[in-house]
């Protein structure tokens, strides 16, 4: 059972290491291809790219994406970016969604529709709608809501106490009354001894 249990731990270990070892190469290419591209060097960044985003990497494919759609290095090509994007965006990129919304909204390397424009700009936010009934997040909410009335309730108290007693204060100020005692009696009080 121990040699079962050391093979698993084993086989855990190198795969963690391999996919370290894999994560830490992709990060490594990328900003190598970043420094490529922005020393001028687009095509060798574009290689780098095109194969980490062909493999499933959204940075790399957002990176394309972007390249193509200002024309930045490469040739203006919307097709292209939109491509791109899609394939970011369909890995949950939210920030590729929203340049497709964009892209559909304006009509840019597609005819302009603002029904798909808005399902990409919505697209997060639908398919997270079904958290709204879970009992939890109706908990989290009236929790919240509690917490807000409360504070609003302190402010309000305390904006009316602070109101009045300037109204009063203003009043008694119209009316010559003054808050101090007057200095001869303050005098007398202090001279007074008990017998």
């Amino acid at each position: 059972m121990t040699s079962l249990l050391a093979r698993f731990c084993l086989a855990v270990v190198c795969s963690l290491t391999c996919l370290a070892a894999h994560a830490g190469n992709v990060d490594a290419d990328l900003r190598q291809a970043a420094k490529l591209h922005k020393g001028g060097e687009t095509v060798p960044a574009v290689a780098i790219w095109k194969a980490w985003a062909e493999q499933g990497n959204v940075d790399a494919a957002y990176n394309l994406a972007v390249i193509h759609q200002h024309g930045d290095g490469v040739p203006t090509d919307y097709a292209e970016a939109l491509r791109w994007y899609r394939v970011a965006a369909e890995r949950g990129d939210k920030a590729s969604q929203f340049q497709i919304g964009l892209m559909y909204q304006v009509g840019q390397g597609v005819a302009a529709d603002q029904e798909e424009a808005h399902r990409w700009f919505t697209m997060n936010r639908r398919h997270h709608l079904h958290h709204e009934h879970q009992p939890q997040m109706v908990a989290w909410r009236q929790q919240a809501l509690a917490l807000i009335e409360e504070r609003d309730r302190r402010e309000q108290v305390a904006a009316a106490r602070n109101g009045s007693a300037q109204v009063l204060a203003d009043l008694k100020r119209r009316a010559g009354i003054s808050d101090e005692r007057p200095t001869a009696t303050v005098a007398l009080a202090s001279q007074t001894s008990l017998r």
